[in-house]
């Protein structure tokens, strides 16, 4: 510590210390294209404050960062607690992340995210606590194998049906990371040449099934003349996107767009996710996400009905499961990042 710092300020710096220190409550985020999750964890992570706050839709890596301090600091405070006195916070974010350092590059589902952005710095700094920050559903998926649908298994998929698709890999107990990139299941090709996917690339599963594309895709078709009542219901629900909450009303309502749109996802997620577990041989597949959750069993069921023809060893399926956690389940397993934080 510097000479010129006054006592005053090194009395709070040591008290700040001092709380941080005895204090085992921590803080996760689930940083998503639409929605920022948060949650405050107590020791046995039962979550003790939570908040969710809109993903910005403009100003870039800034604007994003901002609002997970504001999300951060209101479940902090329904805890009680000031984000300072957290014991650490854990970031799941999208793209590709440096565990070292924090930083997040490729995040293409979040606004403007161009380049790389050293997140984790940032929001340490102004949450005044430890930050680590890794990839969003690799988290989702280590808090599931740990704490919920992922429980009796050693080796699982986790597969998370949202605004894009992603993935986690846990392989005998231990979550695979391969060298930062690992588990994008939503970009392994469905289909050879075909529909552009956000990433730029064509053919990806996430060109048919992930949220953002599917929306892209219902735009378009309603500029060319067909019927939906998926943007009535949007409007209805005071969104400026379809939400998981939307298609899932306007396939209970029968919408036939929206019944199309989810049907064509289900058969590209069967043939993503088998394709996965043919090279894995995984025990278990754990179907989370926005859209993985409300669905629910159900479609848990079809997705598995249309894993089936795509299976090398279809005699000895894998499990396929709902994640158990819900919507705050990538926020909790973000938070188990933070146990590595140190007073």
């Amino acid at each position: 510590m510097q000479a010129s710092v006054t006592s005053g300020s090194t009395r709070t710096a040591r008290s700040r210390r001092s709380a941080r220190s005895t204090s085992t409550a921590r803080g996760g985020i689930d940083l998503g294209g639409t929605k920022i999750e948060a949650v405050v964890v107590d020791s046995r992570n039962q979550v003790i404050g939570s908040s969710r706050q809109p993903t910005p839709t403009t100003g870039g890596p800034e604007a994003v960062a901002g609002q997970i301090v504001r999300a951060m600091t209101e479940a902090a405070e329904g805890a009680k607690l000031g984000p300072s006195r957290l014991h650490g916070v854990g970031v799941g974010s999208p793209g590709i992340i440096d565990v070292s350092t924090g930083a997040v590059s490729s995040a293409r589902n979040l606004p403007d995210w161009e380049g790389s952005y050293e997140l984790g710095a940032v929001l340490s700094e102004q949450l005044g606590t430890p930050v680590f920050v890794g990839n969003d559903v690799q988290v989702a998926t280590d808090a599931e194998f740990k704490l919920g649908a992922g429980k009796p298994y050693k080796s699982l998929l986790g597969v998370f049906w949202g605004t894009g698709v992603g993935g986690g890999i846990i392989l005998d107990g231990k979550p695979w990371l391969g060298r930062g990139g690992a588990g994008e299941i939503g970009h392994m090709v469905v289909k050879i040449d075909g529909a552009r996917c956000p990433c730029g690339r064509r053919g990806c599963l996430e060109a048919y099934a992930g949220r953002g594309a599917m929306e892209a895709r219902a735009r378009r078709r309603v500029e060319k003349g067909h019927k939906t009542e998926l943007f009535k219901l949007m409007e209805e629900r005071g969104r400026t996107r379809l939400t998981s909450a939307v298609w899932a009303r306007a396939v209970k309502h029968g919408d036939k767009l929206a019944v199309e749109l989810i049907d064509n996802a289900v058969r590209a997620l069967g043939a993503g996710i088998a394709s996965a577990v043919n090279l894995l041989d995984v025990e278990a597949v754990v179907i989370g996400g926005g859209l993985g959750v409300r669905f629910g069993a159900p479609f848990a069921g079809r997705i598995s009905k249309a894993m089936h023809p795509h299976l090398f060893h279809d005699e000895s399926p894998p499990d396929v499961r709902v994640a158990s956690l819900g919507d705050l389940g990538g926020a909790i397993g973000a938070a188990l990042l933070a146990r590595q934080a140190r007073s």
